[in-house]
């Protein structure tokens, strides 16, 4: 039987963001139709659905097309109905005040995990009624465009990444005893991985977890992670997201860096809710296999 047809658009000029069209993603869906979004997946990075109304095992479901979920390392904030389903949401600061979670600009997620997620997809709950777009930059055409002698420097780095990361420009959520007993140890990664599905490099860069690079001191590992960084998030790599009722978000945690933005009004009934979850990947892979 062919699959559901749907249509795809893209959402910028260099490939990074596509619109689908067309699919209820809270249906069952047939091997063909997997493997076309995979496709598109590879291809663009960023896929955004539209027109969706998912429950967070419905949500869960959705994201199953592109892999296995990942258990959530911090504990105590999954929905009821799917603890694996993070419920994303401003953190309280004090009285009446509140930050928005992702508030260290640009990062890739969970970055400490020794296997890191391979994709994280978002669903909105509550939107507030203006704000709160969400960026992402491609670091595989950002690491293309770095010089010759930048590239043969870094594809020899490691980095080392950790949850309480001393380089952070914020302080990040502490964590319970239940969510600590799950935490994997400080990961190291390459600075340049290889892509195990496309083989390209990309940069593999997280100012909010990344620690030390391995043979640097701490003034050479931040000013270079400061100059990558400036050069990853340049606008021309950039596709940026402004949220819609019935989004479904998917990106690839490797290809792209993201940034949340915390620029609306988190009081109590104009805030933001969304149901977060991630995607098992592999190790990071230093050279072409």
């Amino acid at each position: 039987m062919p699959y559901t047809p749907f249509t795809i658009t893209p959402l910028t000029s260099h490939g990074t963001g596509a619109e689908i069209c067309g699919l209820d993603l809270s249906r069952p869906h047939e091997p063909d139709l997997r493997e076309a979004l995979n496709q598109a997946f590879s291809r663009y990075h960023v896929l955004v659905f539209r027109d969706q109304k998912l429950s967070p095992r419905a949500f869960a479901h959705a994201a199953e097309n592109f892999g296995e979920i990942m258990p959530q390392a911090i504990k105590g904030h999954g929905a009821r109905e799917h603890p694996d389903v993070f419920e994303l949401r401003p953190m309280p600061v004090a009285p009446g005040e509140y930050r928005a979670p992702g508030g260290d600009g640009f990062h890739t997620d969970h970055s400490f995990d020794v296997c890191p997620p391979k994709a994280t997809a978002l669903h909105p709950v509550i939107l507030p009624s203006a704000g709160g777009d969400t960026q992402f930059c491609n670091v595989h055409l950002a690491y293309d465009e770095l010089p010759d002698a930048m590239k043969n420097r870094i594809d020899r780095l490691q980095a080392v990444h950790t949850y309480y990361s001393r380089n952070a420009a914020y302080k990040v959520r502490t964590l319970d005893a239940a969510s600590l007993a799950v935490l994997s140890p400080p990961a190291i990664h390459p600075l340049a991985p290889v892509h195990p599905e496309n083989s390209r490099r990309y940069l593999y860069i997280s100012q909010s977890r990344l620690e030390s690079i391995v043979g640097l001191d701490d003034a050479q590992t931040v000013q270079l992670v400061k100059e990558l960084m400036a050069h990853a998030t340049q606008p021309k790599f950039e596709y940026r997201h402004v949220w819609r009722h019935g989004d479904m978000v998917i990106w690839d945690n490797r290809s792209v860096l993201h940034k949340a933005n915390g620029d609306y009004d988190m009081r109590e009934g104009e805030g933001r809710l969304m149901y977060r979850l991630m995607l098992k990947g592999p190790v990071p892979l230093a050279s072409r296999q």
